[in-house]
């Protein structure tokens, strides 16, 4: 309608010309101005949703009648607000409208209205607002200045929308009373201390001039909250709530009280917190003191840890050099032993077959020799391997003349390990470039990494600072296995078949452990470090022992043999905890020992067999080769049985009386001369017997195993009395004597029933002296 426009127009006029209005002079004002400002836009919302609700005439007249009547201070309410916006609009249309005058700087700016385009900006600089509580309000001064007397026919239809208005204000009422609270965040103490002064003395009235008030955010009225979390404030009154010096009193005494309470708990947590402080700091000293330098054993150990770790990290790269050079070492020793031993084979079958009987060659082809080989081609190899032979046994006798040992001397009895210069040429040749190759394997590695002094000097600082851990740690049972590869690198050159070989322990690295551990505090019995040497010996000694035995060493040179068991015995004597038949590298050693006299028993004893009718030329080949043969028998035999006390008796028994007596001697026994030989021949063989063989034997009876020898003994003085028969005396007296030495010698092996047997049967009556003499 055009009620309708007249009044929408006007209060947009009214709106633009709030917005335009200044800021007010004093800081009270500004206050009042911001909740005038929030009052303005719920009243600016409040009548837009006014405007959408139909509006009866009754209602428009009523508003209309009450502009007059309004008092200084009440809230205008929607239909006045209504009316007022058409008697507006109407005046805009009938051309007598009359701006509003507005008090310089007792207005607001407020927000322009976008959609009012009809105004001229210079009148709207000029309606300008005031609201304040002393004056009336704005909404009043409009009213007066519209002087709305009449209402507009489509407002006064009916009478029947004053109910409804009159519910709708209560509806207003009730939201504006029911503001919800926002959740705070702090306690209601802690906001009371710093919102207190906000909005106290500041009503919601005082800049729109309406008497009610809100109630002080923080009062004590408010400190009560709802468990709806809504913000209750006061029931709209028409004074302000009067701030009395109680009031203000009463609150800096609780704000007062608030403090101190405060203070006090944080004096109490400051308390608390100084007492843990100090509690904290004796903790520290009391740990630090019983610490009992934990830091520098940590720090020691992973330095040891480091360092052991680098050890390992080089001997993993160097120990396969080592063994590669160490196994070239072997090779090379190897090949010279095993050179010399068959050369002596060479020789043996040389001779053999050179005076061997003429009956078998006939059987052969006429280009081969009795072991099949090519005639011509093997004349030429066996005329070169005489000469050097035949050289080699005139150097030694030469040099038995020199020393005076020619009477003593037996052919056969000397070992035939002359070598030739080439071939000591290239063995040193060879054995200088391995050694010089070893010099070089720690060359590119710190001294702290392969000297034993230093090594040793690491771990012994470990047992004196730290003994606990070293024990733990089992180092007493890992540093034979750590200096293993340095050891076996200094015993590269260690051979104790050769004269000149240095004993193991007057080597370096044997002075350097051998006081390892020894501290001048009583030892543990388990402690693993008193056995360093004795186990170093047994994982490094032994098995270098083993190999020497199993390639190297030569049963048929009395002299390697003498040396061999030398340095076992001291093994056996000097370190009996590991060198006793229950370790296994003893075991493995003795193994070696025994193989290796089998495989000479099988493949190097060789006697041969010739009528009588040969041998009696004594000048003769085959009779000086047979003589060779048996003494070398004999030497064989002795060497074997130097290994007395070292080896078990069964064994020792089997190998030299059973294998070499019985099965060879005895029958060169045979085929010797009855009388002064045979006797020599006899006692060199009974001299290499163990003497402890017979000394606790009981009875008249000797060892079974010689039982063959004692009947060819007997059977040697039978012969000889024979022989003596129609002989002249000095003949008959040189028998009586070779029985005499029969009897004796049957004696000293034990075989006393023997004996009393030869004695009875050639009237021997000396036989008591002669057992005695034994």
């Amino acid at each position: 309608s055009c009620a309708k426009k007249i009044v929408f127009s006007f209060s947009l006029t009214a709106e633009q010309a709030i917005e335009k209005t200044g800021q007010v002079k004093d800081a009270n004002q500004e206050d009042g101005a911001a909740n005038s400002e929030q009052g303005e836009e719920e009243m600016e919302v409040e009548s837009e949703k006014e405007e959408e609700k139909p509006k009866t005439g009754g209602a428009f007249s009523s508003a209309l009648s009450s502009l007059n009547v309004l008092r200084p201070g009440e809230i205008p309410d929607a239909a006045f607000i209504h009316a007022a916006r058409k008697k507006r609009q109407m005046a805009r249309e009938l051309g007598d409208f009359t701006p509003i005058d507005n008090e310089p700087g007792k207005g607001r700016l407020v927000r322009e209205d976008e959609n009012d385009a009809s105004d001229d900006e210079d009148d709207d600089e000029k309606r300008r607002i005031v609201f304040s509580v002393k004056e009336k309000s704005q909404r009043q001064k409009i009213a007066e200045e519209i002087g709305i007397e009449g209402s507009d026919d489509e407002a006064l239809v009916t009478g029947e929308q004053d109910e409804e208005l009159s519910r709708w204000e209560q509806e207003q009422i009730r939201k504006g009373i029911n503001i919800p609270q926002v959740q705070a965040s702090q306690p209601t103490e802690l906001n009371n201390l710093y919102y207190h002064n906000s909005y106290q003395t500041m009503s919601y009235g005082s800049s729109y001039g309406i008497p009610y008030t809100y109630a002080a955010y923080g009062s004590s009225e408010t400190k009560s909250q709802k468990t709806d979390n809504t913000l209750p404030f006061k029931t709209p009154s028409n004074e302000m709530t009067p701030v009395t010096i109680d009031l203000v009193k009463k609150q800096l005494k609780d704000r007062l009280d608030s403090m101190k309470e405060l203070n006090k708990a944080n004096q109490q947590q400051h308390e608390k917190h100084q007492q843990s402080r100090e509690d904290s700091t004796k903790a520290i000293e009391r740990l630090e003191g019983s610490s009992g330098g934990t830091g520098e054993r940590y720090k020691f150990l992973q330095e040891m840890r480091g360092y052991v770790q680098d050890l390992l990290e080089c001997f993993s790269e160097k120990v396969p050099l080592i063994n590669e050079l160490e196994s070239a070492m072997h090779q090379l020793y190897k090949q010279r032993a095993s050179r010399l031993v068959q050369r002596r084979q060479d020789d043996i079958k040389d001779e053999s077959s050179e005076f061997s009987s003429h009956s078998s060659k006939a059987l052969m082809a006429p280009n081969l020799d009795s072991f099949g080989r090519d005639r011509a081609l093997y004349q030429e190899h066996v005329k070169r391997r005489t000469a050097e032979r035949e050289a080699r046994r005139a150097r030694r006798r030469q040099a038995r003349e020199q020393t005076g040992k020619m009477t003593d001397h037996f052919e056969g009895l000397s070992s035939d390990d002359e070598e030739t210069s080439t071939d000591i040429t290239n063995f040193n040749m060879e054995r200088d470039r391995i050694l010089k190759e070893s010099s070089k394997v720690f060359e590119d590695v710190l001294e702290s990494f392969y000297s034993i002094d230093c090594i040793k000097s690491q771990f012994e600082a470990w047992r004196s600072k730290y003994f606990s851990s070293y024990k733990d740690a089992y180092i007493g049972l890992c540093l034979p296995k750590l200096f293993n590869p340095l050891i076996r690198l200094q015993l590269f050159t260690w051979t104790p078949l050769e004269g000149k070989c240095q004993d193991f322990e007057s080597m370096l690295w044997f002075e350097s452990l051998l006081f390892y551990g020894c501290e001048e505090q009583e030892q543990e019995k388990d402690d693993a470090d008193i056995s360093l040497l004795p186990t170093i010996v047994e994982r490094v000694v032994l098995p270098k022992l083993t190999v020497l035995a199993e390639s190297i060493w030569d049963p048929f040179s009395t002299t390697q043999t003498s040396r061999m068991v030398a340095v076992t015995q001291k093994l056996v004597n000097g370190y009996p905890s590991v060198v006793n038949a229950e370790n296994k590298n003893t075991q493995t050693l003795l193994k070696a020992l025994l193989l290796r006299m089998r495989r000479t028993l099988d493949d190097d004893v060789f006697m041969p067999l010739y009528p009588k009718n040969v041998l009696e030329n004594k000048n003769s080949g085959p009779y000086l080769f047979f003589q060779r043969q048996f003494w070398s028998s004999v030497k064989l035999l002795g060497n074997f049985l130097q290994w007395y006390g070292i080896l078990s008796n069964k064994t020792l028994q089997e190998l030299s009386i059973d294998g070499l007596l019985n099965r060879y001697i005895l029958m060169a026994f045979q085929n010797s001369e009855y009388g002064d030989d045979s006797i020599k021949k006899a006692q060199s063989v009974i001299a290499c017997f163990p003497k402890q063989w017979f000394t606790n034997l009981k009875g008249d009876k000797t060892i079974s195993q010689l039982e063959n020898l004692c009947r060819y003994l007997v059977h040697l003085a039978d012969t000889i009395y024979r022989n003596s028969i129609g002989c002249s005396d000095v003949e008959k007296r040189n028998a009586r004597e070779h029985i005499k030495q029969t009897v004796k010698l049957l004696a000293s092996i034990r075989a006393l029933d023997h004996a009393v047997t030869v004695a009875n049967d050639h009237n021997v009556k000396e036989l008591k002296v002669l057992i005695e003499g034994k």
